[in-house]
């Protein structure tokens, strides 16, 4: 390799080099420093190399991805994407509508007492849209649509009647805001279905599935009139369109086979059933409503160790949950199992610490339950309770139970026969038991 020549000496000298064009050029780059450095420690100009700072969504990407979450079944989290899209957005009223709706669907996947709150929060939803933009047509029919499930889900007869007053209020003027709406036209039928109105219920879903015949809310509308005028095979059919528009709203999947159950079509109704389950698995969602439908399917088949098995699967899902001993203790009362029947009705009825929880089912759930207050929706587990209790002569504890469902409901024949069907039980027992002192 060529080595270059190399002066003379590694330390030669060539004299000065200054160039005055570098020094004024210097000078610049000091100035200017100097000037950053005093725009920095006045805040006028940010440091270099700061974090970049995280950007924020905005309300539309959230509510997009609430849409998704609806569309994919999984209506908690679309409710949260929601949630998150208007605490962006307070104002956006149609946020605040499409919320209320998902939150009034998702109630059909709950049971009594959080059914109502769910309703309560969709309410609150819905009002808010309906300040924010009083003369919208979808507001009002939407807050029809809540209000009418909210009179179902009542506990007395004076809240469904008032509920379901105001539902048909509010219907009445979206569609006086625009009566080629949709959603009011759909909501309007369903309303009037549940007011037993049912050519007027009819006519309504007509003119909706004229508008839009692919749409969730018409054909499940359509399919719930049908359903209410016990045509179960046509309601199935407007049931499945639904599914067909929205694949992954397992409630619609629950009333196809509850309508193949009133048909007496059990291995069809399962089928649907299982569906749902499903769907629930895939989603990762721990849903008991599924098990409690087949379980129900089961028990009137006759079959009633396959439903208490389903039904105790339920439970397993969500142990704190009063109702589903409800329907646990109803399935071991029809299976004339009645001791299981006491104890779990016990914990739906009065309530149970996790020590008596534990103890009842040899350990299996062990969590404190709330009992759940006497209304329309719970008086059957409180009457059961108490028919079981004095049939296993332990009438200390039947006959408070009696006295609170014969006092709130005297005027109902029905359920006074089976009250005092157990008074007589009771005092029977009472008589046996003085003879033989």
């Amino acid at each position: 390799m060529r080595v270059r020549q190399r002066r003379s000496t590694l330390f030669h000298d060539s004299g000065p080099t200054s160039n005055p064009y570098r020094l004024i050029l210097w000078g610049m780059l000091i100035m200017a420093g100097l000037y950053l450095m005093w725009n920095i420690d006045t805040g006028k100009v940010q440091p270099l190399f700061l974090p970049t700072p995280t950007a924020t969504r905005s309300a539309i990407s959230y509510r997009e991805e609430g849409t998704a979450f609806f569309e994919a079944g999984n209506l908690d989290l679309a409710i949260q994407a929601y949630r998150d899209a208007l605490a962006e957005n307070p104002d956006d009223y149609v946020g605040w509508t499409e919320l209320a709706r998902i939150q009034t669907y998702s109630s059909a996947l709950l049971t009594q007492e959080r059914q109502r709150d769910r309703l309560a929060e969709a309410l609150a939803s819905i009002d808010k849209a309906v300040q924010l933009a009083p003369e919208d047509s979808s507001a009002h029919a939407v807050r029809a649509f809540v209000l009418d499930w909210t009179a179902g889900a009542s506990g007395t007869t004076a809240e469904y009647e008032a509920n379901i007053a105001e539902a048909s209020t509010e219907a009445v003027l979206a569609l006086q805001l625009d009566n080629n709406n949709v959603l009011a036209l759909a909501y309007q039928a369903e309303i009037y279905a549940d007011q037993q109105q049912y050519s007027q219920a009819a006519e309504y879903a007509e003119r909706a599935m004229a508008l839009d015949p692919n749409s969730l809310d018409t054909l499940r509308v359509n399919g719930y009139v049908l359903e209410s005028t016990e045509n179960y095979g046509a309601a199935i059919e407007q049931y499945k369109q639904a599914a067909a528009v929205a694949p992954n709203q397992t409630f619609l999947y629950i009333r196809i086979g509850q309508n193949y159950r009133e048909l007496g079509l059990y291995d069809e109704a399962l089928e649907y059933f299982d569906r749902a389950a499903s769907i629930n698995e895939v989603l990762g969602i721990d849903d008991p409503l599924p098990y409690i439908a087949i379980a129900k399917t089961y028990s009137r088949m006759g079959e009633f160790f396959a439903a208490a098995l389903n039904a105790e699967k339920a439970v397993d899902l969500d142990p704190t949950n009063p109702d589903w001993y409800g329907q646990l203790g109803i399935i071991y009362d029809r299976a004339r199992n009645f001791e299981s029947a006491v104890l779990v009705l016990r914990c739906t009825v009065e309530g149970c610490s996790d020590v008596q929880n534990s103890a009842d089912s040899d350990g299996r759930w062990t969590v404190s339950v709330e009992g759940l207050p006497l209304d329309n929706n719970t008086v059957v587990y409180y009457y059961t309770y108490g028919a079981r209790l004095a049939a296993l002569n332990q009438c200390e504890q039947a006959l408070p139970v009696l006295d609170i469902v014969s006092s709130t409901y005297p005027d109902d024949a029905i359920i006074m026969l089976i009250v005092n069907e157990s008074y007589t039980v009771c005092e029977n027992l009472a008589a046996s038991s003085n003879s033989n002192q």
